[in-house]
């Protein structure tokens, strides 16, 4: 390897201005007195004997090393005279002149800087207007996330009287981690148990495993907290479902002939685990939930402590309830060597990330996730129900929608892991009379959320089976029915299924018949003072294709027996005909006054197939009411294709009161054509011009909207609605829109609607693809309930809001700025090496970034661009894929957005160009943070250990801001840092430690570049600061696992992380920067050698760019990498013998003496 030195501390020169080397002559860096002009160099700075060596310095190899400090030999003491003085390059390659087989090229016509006038603090005017632009483009988004497109906050508070029984005896004899976690049983006073806790902070102290009021006695539910999340969280669920049973359920015999029995809910406490962060924190946690399972169903064995009817059967399984990473903890058991087969078989997750992991900063949490949804996926793939071990398992994923600000809403989806038949993914904006998004914790506690999911979980158990709860087909069903809102396509309606259970007699007074294709509208309700049926003509199914009834009244619809307002009945004559049996009814409503001749009808009751619709009116803002509001009661909804009511002859509407009530009713058969319209627009023409509709005065009263393009969820738009009003009177309700989306089942209500910001969680970046492919009307779907009695037209209009739309890459791409950003500082090293191996001169950060922003980084930024574009077109043709190993004709690639900004959407083409100048500005404003905090600490530095300078006979002063350690000290310190790391540290504590030396290090060769400035100095002090630059952007990867290791030390778990214990994983870094901290400065190559630290950049700069996001932790291992290649250039630029190393090791006491004579 040929190299050449640039100088050390004595030599101090400044660049000439023009150099020439004739054909077998001195080259540029060789001590050549005819090339060296006497103007470059201080009196102070000229050799004595320029033409002379030492005997120590002729016993040895010439030293190519770069060195700013003084040149010691092996005995410690200071060589008197250099072996040449070296000349540092004039050019600067490419951008700067450069030497070419003698001869000299000027690509650029630049000026020529003395490397002391490259100051680190300045900036060229490109820099400064793309860093300006980055800084900008990132305080929009930031911006936008905070205050454009927000959902509203509709959480109410709830209320609970928390108890908590810890089992003391779910000890080490069960599992290995009794000392690290616990298992506790909820109780909630004055309900569950008699004995009450006067302070529910000391609940924990209320233990005892015999205690009557603690004995079990119900259906076992077991609750898992998330990352960083405690066990107490379950208190407001369970609260509410032992205040549901003991205030309702115990009171209904239907309900408890049908199995209903109350829930007796398990928590976990994991000391706050940091579960997201760390793969075998996760195994862990699986571990010990399959033993709490395992122990939780012994206890039902028990007749000490459970209360069970002993006619029913034991429970054989357990209900898991999941919040956040419990949620994947949950699947993760799954996959456990100790999972008891069967031991659960109904889950239901809070906020999960599903589809990948949250950060991918740990190579076992990336690996564990693809096993899991492997196996997953695998199961589910089974023909055969005996092959799927997974076959009566059932996975509900509720994700919170835009305020969760700590998990993406998109991971949450189980398109592209679950079938339809055994889970589903729905958004709480979704879910009837809860209808707002929550945040991540609100999820745990909200109050209109946990009566629906306390109903749901009672909906789906049935304690007269071993496993306590309802088949899968019966559970899938109750959970669409309290989690979708009903208005989905997959809806089954109860009415076809259903017997007619009413008797309606009426005559012809109480009676109001509708002519057919005639509108039913109640303005109020009880004018006749009296109850009054109104019928309305079902049409033929063969004269009406493709109709569909609908009605909307803002009054709750009475099931059978219920005595309020109004009931809607489907109705055929009776008597019926000859030769059918007799049916007895359970409800008679006789509106006929005793008349004789009254007509009867036989009628099924519509209430079951209730939608409930958020009301709207001009007085509402929300489609929820918010703490100490007065409720508003929902508006109700119905809608049936003809076919399902073909086989009636009315809708019969009653209204029940007897004296004028306010209340209104609209019903009508509209045709399906009239009521919707797909538009095929595409995003750039919605992104230009917008889209207007205009819906005629004679519309229906719901009129859908359907646009397939609109399905990415990182554009958010404006929807505008303009209508002339009543003319004249008040309508009977304001225009509501809702929003939907079928894959994942996301809705979003807007009453009085005028103006909506719409957003939502369709096509997300790094998501994998649906098991399922999507149709072609799968996009976003616009639904409109209009007073269709005010005669007037109404106007809608619909366009991209772009710096909404901003806002909407925060949570996308949050964790992009611990990966891109790699590429910048990257490239900008490659820079600084190229120009360093042709001219001697490491360039400042600053320049080196000015050098990329001109050529390389925008090549790279197209590159990156193109490939995007190659692989979407690819995809969405469906010919082979870009990377050959994916290339498959059945099976599908889950893998595929996995690179670049995990989209391949063409309208997203400036995605990579916007991200890269973003990180440009991120850069340098790290690169001045950094360069602040150095300058900052040399200062107080060199006020605390300011000395006097030490005086060398015959040679300048050396100001001593830098003392270099010896070599055995440094050979100690890094012997004992690999054995902590490989018997008890993580590697990612030494790498915090290494980072803190290189930062020390900085500082100290700043100081020392500012009290002795040179070319050599000022060269080192660069280095040096860039190669922290680069360990502080790989930090943010490393500090994860070193939290979850000091969580484990605060609750005195010791139990090491084998993954985290690998020394090679370090070793580079700690020897690359105990030779820094010697002032040792790599040596320029000059061979070809020079390419392969090019190279290396490069790959990481590529890497980065296509892989950071997906798979970041390997961004630690190719640093390690350059840093190992660095380390072995340092070592080459000596020769290194056994005795030369004994005499260095045993140098030390020698030449601390000497220095300690030193005035």
């Amino acid at each position: 390897m040929q190299r050449r030195s640039s100088g050390s501390s004595e030599d101090s020169v400044d660049v000439p201005v023009k150099t020439s080397r004739p054909h077998r002559q001195t080259r540029p860096n060789d001590a050549s007195p005819s090339i060296l002009d006497s103007r470059d160099l201080r009196p102070s700075d000229r050799p004595e004997n320029c033409g002379t060596r030492s005997s120590s310095a002729r016993s040895r190899r010439p030293s190519n090393n770069v060195n700013w400090r003084p040149s010691h030999s092996r005995d410690g003491s200071t060589e008197k005279n250099a072996a040449a003085i070296p000349l540092a390059p004039a050019t600067l390659s490419p951008d700067y002149p450069s030497i070419d087989g003698g001869r000299m090229t000027t690509p650029s016509r630049r000026k020529i800087r003395s490397p002391r006038s490259w100051s680190p603090w300045t900036m060229s005017f490109l820099t400064v207007l793309t860093t300006t632009l980055g800084i900008s483009l990132l305080l929009a988004v930031i911006y936008s996330a905070a205050t454009l497109h927000c959902d509203p906050k509709g959480c109410r508070m709830s209320w609970m009287s928390p108890a908590y029984h810890k089992f003391d005896d779910f000890d080490t004899e069960h599992t290995r981690f009794a000392t690290k976690y616990s298992l506790y049983l909820y109780r909630e006073q004055g309900f569950d148990s008699k004995q009450s806790v006067p302070n529910p902070r000391d609940s924990k102290q209320f233990n005892g495993g015999t205690n009557h009021d603690l004995q079990i006695k119900g259906i076992p539910v077991l609750f898992i907290p998330g990352n960083a999340g405690s066990y107490k969280q379950i208190r407001s669920i369970a609260s509410e479902s032992a205040r549901f049973f003991h205030d309702v359920l115990q009171h209904d015999a239907a309900a408890l002939n049908a199995g209903a029995k109350n829930l007796d809910f398990f928590t976990v406490d994991f000391n706050e685990d940091f579960t997201a962060f760390h793969g075998q924190t996760m195994l862990d946690q699986a571990e010990y939930l399959n033993e709490a399972i395992r122990y939780i169903l012994s206890l039902y064995l028990d007749p000490n402590i459970t209360e069970r009817d002993p006619d029913l059967p034991d429970p054989s399984s357990v209900i898991i309830l999941g919040h956040s990473m419990g949620g994947i903890v949950a699947r993760t058991m799954f996959i456990m060597p100790n999972y008891q087969p069967d031991s659960v078989n109904t889950i239901v997750t809070m906020s999960a990330p599903h589809a990948r992991a949250p950060v991918t900063f740990d190579p076992q949490i990336v690996s564990i996730y693809n096993d899991i949804n492997n196996y997953w996926r695998q199961a589910y793939s089974k023909k055969s129900s005996a092959e799927n071990s997974l076959g009566q398992v059932t996975l509900v994923s509720i994700a919170g929608g835009g305020l969760d600000t700590v998990v993406p809403s998109d991971y949450a989806g189980l398109e592209s892991i679950v079938p339809e038949t055994h889970g589903f993914t729905v958004f709480t904006s979704t879910i009837p009379t809860v209808w707002t998004s929550m945040d991540h914790q609100a999820i745990t506690w909200c109050d209109q959320f946990r009566k629906v999911i306390v109903r749901a979980l009672y909906d789906i158990v049935d304690n007269r089976g071993r496993s306590q709860t309802k088949s899968r087909v019966d559970r899938m069903s109750a959970f669409k029915r309290r989690f979708l809102t009903g208005l989905e396509s997959s809806t089954e309606k109860t009415l076809p299924e259903t017997a007619p259970s009413t008797l309606l007699t009426l005559e012809d007074r109480s009676t109001t018949t509708i002519a057919p294709d005639e509108r039913l509208v109640l303005r109020s309700l009880g004018d006749d003072r009296k109850p009054k049926a109104y019928l309305v003509p079902v049409p033929a199914s063969k004269s009406a294709e493709g109709k569909k009834l609908t009605l909307l009244s803002d009054s709750k619809l009475d099931r059978s027996g219920e005595d309020g307002k109004l009931e809607v009945l489907f109705c055929h004559s009776y008597p019926l005909q000859a030769g059918q049996a007799y049916q007895p009814f359970s409800v008679d409503i006789d509106l006929s006054n005793g008349d004789a001749d009254s007509t009867k009808l036989a009628c099924k009751n519509a209430a079951p197939d209730v939608v409930l619709l958020p009301a709207s009116s001009r007085f509402t803002e929300n489609p929820f009411f918010k703490e100490g509001d007065w409720p508003i009661l929902p508006f109700s909804y119905l809608e049936y294709d003809l076919e399902d009511i073909s086989g009636y002859e009315f809708l019969a509407v009653v209204d029940k009161t007897g004296s004028p009530t306010s209340g209104w009713l609209v019903a009508e058969f509209s045709d399906k054509n009239n009521a919707q319209f797909t538009h095929k627009i595409g995003l750039r023409r919605l992104f230009t011009f917008g889209l207007s509709l205009h819906l005629p005065a004679s519309r229906p009263m719901v009129t859908e909207v359907k646009l397939p393009s609109v399905q990415s969820s990182l554009l958010a738009y404006d929807l505008k609605v303009k209508g002339r009003g009543c003319k004249g009177r008040e309508p009977m309700f304001t225009p509501l829109v809702r929003q939907f989306i079928s894959e994942p089942y996301e809705s979003k209500y807007f009453v009085n609607a005028h103006e909506v910001e719409i957003s939502l969680h369709g096509v997300s970046p790094y998501v994998p693809p649906p098991l399922k492919s999507r149709q072609f009307d799968d996009g976003l779907s616009l639904q409109f309930w209009t007073d269709p009695t005010c005669n007037s037209p109404i106007s809608v209009h619909i366009t991209i809001d772009s710096m909404g739309s901003l806002g909407k890459l925060y949570m996308r791409y949050r964790t992009i700025f611990a990966a891109f950003p790699l590429l910048v500082v990257a490239l900008v090293l490659r820079k600084q090496f190229q120009v360093y191996d042709n001219t001697g001169v490491f360039i400042p950060f600053s320049e080196g970034l000015d050098f990329c922003l001109r050529r390389s980084l925008p090549a790279l930024l197209v590159a990156m661009t193109f490939l995007s574009l190659s692989m979407g077109q690819s995809s969405s043709t469906g010919s082979k894929s870009f990377w050959p190993w994916q290339n498959s004709t059945t099976a599908i690639n889950f893998a595929q957005n996995d690179l670049l900004v995990g989209t391949s959407d063409p309208f997203f083409w400036f995605l990579i160009p916007m991200i890269g100048i973003i990180c440009v500005g991120v850069c340098i404003s790290l690169h001045y943070v950094a360069l602040l905090l150095t300058r900052l600490l040399s200062t107080i530095y060199g006020l605390l250990f300011a000395r006097p300078t030490i005086q060398h006979e015959k040679k300048r002063a050396v100001p001593p801001a830098f003392a270099p350690s010896s070599p055995r000290r440094r050979l100690i310190t890094t012997g004992v840092l690999l054995f902590l790391v490989s018997t008890f540290i993580p590697y990612q504590f030494a790498y915090v430690v290494v980072c803190l030396v290189q930062l020390s290090t900085a500082v100290r060769a700043d100081r020392f570049a500012r009290d002795a400035p040179s070319p050599a100095s000022v060269n080192f002090s660069n280095y040096i600061h860039s190669i922290f630059l680069l360990m502080l952007w790989i930090l943010p990867i490393n500090l994860p696992t070193l939290v979850v290791w000091i969580r484990n030390l605060a609750v005195r778990w010791f139990t090491p992380f084998s993954s985290h214990h690998n020394v090679l994983s370090i070793l580079p870094f700690i020897l690359l920067v105990e030779t820094l901290t010697a002032g040792k400065m790599v040596p320029p190559v000059t061979s070809r050698l020079r390419h392969v630290t090019s190279v290396m950049f490069f790959g990481i700069a590529v890497y980065a760019a296509v892989y950071g996001v997906s798979r970041a932790y390997m961004l630690h291992y190719l640093v390690n990498l350059v840093a190992a290649w660095l380390a072995a250039m340092h070592s080459t630029s000596d020769s290194w013998t056994l005795a030369g190393l004994s005499s260095m090791l045993d140098s030390e006491s020698a030449e601390d003496h000497k220095q300690g004579k030193n005035p």
